[in-house]
């Protein structure tokens, strides 16, 4: 195929194109589309339900410069390639842009790549296809059908409960599943049991613990304390015989790469991200990070992802370095290979580093923290994957004392394998972990001590967003790209709050959730929400047409609103009083939430409409012109920063001013966050002093 004169390439993000850009000549120009650039309007529900369910689409506020801009380059281009994100929503993003610029459809204007490298964006131009109808028609499915949902609920929820409420396909599940573990929590009745230890003397220093088993051969689970106090009797001074002694070797097989899922659940248990966190820090290694004099690299593959195969180069490379870097020992004879799960998509590979020769020390100078932590986070998995089993040598004993039974298990490490470069989290409680002396069957023990400890069952426990990510994951609620937003939705609506890493309904979570239970089951049902997830992929795979798939649905849920409409009882949420007496009247004001979150209320409403926001003081550091405080303020658009003497001070800020004054000019620095992550600016124009990485106090 003859190369054009002059291609125009649209990604969606800015810093994708800086990174594609590096990468091509001058017959390329790349420009972003900024995300999406159409949607059904907010105003209204945007959708024809008397039509086929035609959406009606408008350009987004604020996208019309953009769209000029690219109107124009198109214009001048011999050849314009669609190159957004290789998912649905991306392929929709294409198709809405081939409309706008009215390119042909079925005409090779779309390309395609799963890693940000000039191999990877280079080969996908020399294979350009048509435009996927089948993943648009998903995509327009499930925007069409959560429009549905969420603006035929919304309403009832408005006049049931309070105004500004939402409803969602798959929040509100979400919310569900939390609201019953809580329900289970608290309708627990804890079980009295008892554990038994013994600690043996193995030698003049040494001790080791035994747990008690059974007597005379039988299993015996301990309930009491007057069970466990006859064991100790029966027990005496008797001394500990070991009865048999059994050794073997336990290989255990290397995680695979993660997915979008198992990389969320890992970032939460083991550096603490949120999901939301996890997917913003991901999105920066995706489309580029500045590597010294290599540019704008893209580090990892695409992240939104269902699959654990690995592209066969991939698995050559990561085997070659396995072998200079650790030795032969280390790279399994037979390349490790992966299943993914029954339902997974598999349409792009695992998520993986792009190049395994950039390891996470060399490139830490470059990265923020969260960067850094996370690429090693993901490079380490992946290597990882492709290293020979860790091999366990394990011992388990059995003891008699007076024909009671104790036993004993450990285990150590004989050979290291994957674990040398990745450590898979364990239960702090894990008793393999006991180290045991050499041991023979008949060797006899003394006992030093018995440890009798009374315990109770626990309910299950809270979820944390990693196990709620895990369990939408497994029940098919959602898919790769939704985990994320759905947990930030039904937290930032106040359904539900974090206390430290748990997920815990608030009073409205269980109002809202409670209400959905009564009115519309189907909708929080998770059998019935993982069927539509299942009818939503069959469009995507051109077994079914999208508006037949919503026609089935649409007519009896419209017949759960109407009735919801007429019977739903209201349900009235006591508001949270605070210690503020309103000014005007006296009363002790309530706390309400809007769209900035918690703000203060008159109770009296609409007798009297005081209101005040809760104000939010930057702790420690000073008005750099009068020397106030700082406080957080919500603009119409965005958050910003103030003097407390506001309007006798005008002091503002974008950005989070921080402690550490400019080293250069003594001025206030600020926080701000550019492509490669978090830094630290003076926000004197006259200065600009930049300090790559924030101090850990200003963090």
């Amino acid at each position: 195929m003859a190369e054009a004169k002059n291609t125009l390439v649209i990604v969606e993000s800015p810093a994708k194109a800086k990174t594609i850009g590096k990468f091509l000549g001058n017959t390329f120009k790349v420009v972003a589309s900024n995300g999406h650039i159409r949607d059904l309007p907010k105003s209204q529900l945007g959708v024809d339900t008397e039509h086929d369910f035609a959406p009606k689409y408008i350009t987004l506020r604020g996208r019309g410069d953009v769209l000029e801009r690219i109107k124009k380059e198109a214009k001048d281009a011999d050849r314009v390639l669609l190159a957004t994100d290789p998912d649905r929503e991306g392929e929709a993003i294409s198709w809405h842009l081939a409309q706008i610029l009215k390119l042909d459809t079925k005409s090779k204007c779309r390309i395609e790549f799963h890693e940000i490298t000039a191999n990877a964006v280079k080969n996908a131009i020399k294979k350009p296809r048509t435009i996927n109808m089948d993943l648009v028609d998903a995509q327009q499915a499930r925007r069409v059908l959560d429009r549905i949902v969420g603006y035929k609920i919304s309403p009832i929820l408005w006049v049931k409960i309070r105004k500004g409420l939402s409803a969602g396909r798959v929040q509100s599940v979400a919310a569900r599943i939390v609201c019953d573990r809580e329900d289970e929590i608290n309708a627990f009745v804890p079980e009295e049991y008892w554990i038994l230890s013994a600690k043996l003397r193995a030698n003049a220093k040494k001790t080791f613990d035994v747990r008690f088993y059974g007597m005379d051969g039988a299993k015996v689970d301990l309930k009491t304390e007057e069970q466990t106090n006859a064991v100790i009797t029966r027990v005496g001074d008797a001394d500990f015989t070991a009865t048999e002694v059994r050794t073997g070797e336990k290989h255990k097989h290397a995680a695979p790469p993660f997915t979008t899922s198992s990389m969320q659940q890992d970032a939460s248990r083991k550096l603490g991200f949120t999901t939301k966190r996890t997917m913003m820090v991901a999105q920066q290694l995706y489309e580029g990070v500045e590597i010294g004099k290599k540019g704008a690299t893209g580090l990892i593959t695409y992240i939104r992802t269902d699959s654990v195969r690995i592209a066969d180069e991939a698995q050559r490379s990561a085997r070659s370095y396995i072998l200079s870097t650790f030795g032969e020992a280390y790279m399994p004879k037979v390349p490790n290979v992966y299943r993914g799960r029954r339902n997974a998509q598999d349409a792009h590979e695992a998520i993986r580093p792009t190049d395994v020769k950039n390891d996470p020390k060399t490139l830490k100078p470059f990265l923020s923290s969260d960067q850094y932590k996370l690429y090693k986070l993901v490079y380490e998995r992946f290597l990882a994957s492709q290293m020979s089993d860790e091999v366990l040598e394990q011992t388990a004993v059995s003891f008699d004392a007076n024909g009671v039974q104790f036993r004993a298990t450990g285990s150590r490490v004989r050979f290291a394998g994957y674990s040398a470069v990745y450590t898979e989290s364990r239960d702090a409680d894990d008793e393999d972990n006991v180290q045991l002396p050499p041991i023979a069957e008949g060797d006899v023990f003394k006992r030093e001590t018995f440890d009798p400890q009374q315990k109770f069952t626990q309910p299950p426990s809270r979820y944390t967003e990693a196990t709620l990510v895990k369990t939408l994951e497994e029940k098919g609620i959602g898919r790769p790209s939704t985990y994320s937003p759905t947990i930030s939705t039904i937290v930032d609506r106040g359904y539900i709050m974090r206390e430290k890493k748990a997920l815990v309904p608030t009073e409205l979570g269980f109002a809202v959730t409670g209400l959905m239970k009564s009115s519309f089951p189907d909708i929080v049902d998770v059998a019935f929400t993982a069927n539509m997830e299942e009818e939503l992929d069959s469009v995507e795979d051109g077994s079914e047409k999208w508006q037949d798939v919503i026609g089935e649905f649409y007519g009896p849920f419209m017949e759960t609103v109407e009735t919801a409409e007429k019977s739903a009882e209201k349900i009235k949420i006591p508001d949270e009083v605070s210690d503020v007496p309103c000014e005007k009247c006296g009363a002790m004001m309530v706390y309400k939430m809007g769209r900035f979150g918690k703000f203060l209320a008159c109770p009296n409403f609409p007798t009297c409409r005081n209101t005040k926001s809760i104000v939010e003081t930057v702790e420690g550091v000073p008005c750099p012109k009068c020397g106030a405080a700082i406080v957080k303020k919500h603009g119409k658009k965005k958050v910003f920063y103030g003097c407390e003497r506001y309007p006798d001070c005008d002091f503002t800020s974008w950005d989070l001013p921080v402690k550490t004054p400019c080293p250069k000019c003594g001025g206030l620095m600020v926080q701000k966050h550019g492509q490669n992550g978090t830094f630290v600016q003076c926000a004197n124009p006259e200065c600009r002093e930049i300090l790559r990485r924030p101090k850990k106090s200003d963090e």
